[in-house]
């Protein structure tokens, strides 16, 4: 008697992708409607974030003065169980104010299990890559941008002294498991949030 070998449909396995990443998807954005989802919780947050970005980033006055515009995120958070992402909303500012807010969101597939909550500043350095960034609908790290990346941790204050490059991304006041720490896939949008 002959057994009937079934096999493996590569549909089956994108629908169950699409399926575990739709439901991530709507699972992670219900979370995030938790954090702040106004512009005046946006700027409160993103004042306590540049206390702690000159409290652990040696030469972050003098990055500040240099940058053309800094992309302030507090507490960007990332989950994961074997399908991850990430999430969070923060300020663009320009010579200290505030002109426009973003939301930053990245998915990826692979053994992964935990979270945590980090802070970034992204400091655009020159006009060209500001303009860039402004004026894209949906602007990717590491495709639209490379972004330098400087991270501080372990009771060691960051310095940018190896940053090289256009934009320059701060990682600081990480709090959770994950180790890894990259820009590469973060999409960033453009909100529209009212006071």
């Amino acid at each position: 008697m002959r057994t009937k070998r079934f096999k493996k449909h590569p549909k089956s396995y994108s629908a169950f992708y699409f399926f575990a990443a739709t439901l991530f998807v709507f699972v992670f954005g219900f979370t995030a409607m938790a954090y702040a989802d106004t512009a005046r919780k946006i700027d409160a947050s993103a004042d306590k974030v540049m206390v702690r970005f000159h409290e652990q980033v040696k030469d972050s006055k003098q990055i500040a003065k240099q940058a053309k515009a800094l992309l302030i995120m507090p507490n960007v958070v990332k989950a994961g169980l074997i399908i991850g992402g990430e999430y969070g909303r923060g300020a663009l500012r320009i010579n200290g104010k505030t002109v426009d807010y973003y939301n930053v969101v990245s998915g990826s597939i692979g053994a992964q299990i935990g979270g945590e909550a980090k802070d970034w500043v992204i400091a655009f350095m020159t006009d060209a890559s500001l303009k860039k960034f402004r004026e894209s609908k949906g602007w990717e790290a590491g495709v639209d941008g490379n972004v330098a990346l400087v991270t501080t941790g372990g009771g060691d204050s960051g310095t940018s002294r190896n940053a090289d490059g256009d934009i320059i991304g701060y990682v600081f006041d990480v709090k959770g498991l994950f180790a890894d720490v990259s820009f590469k896939g973060a999409k960033f949008s453009k909100l529209n949030l009212s006071e």
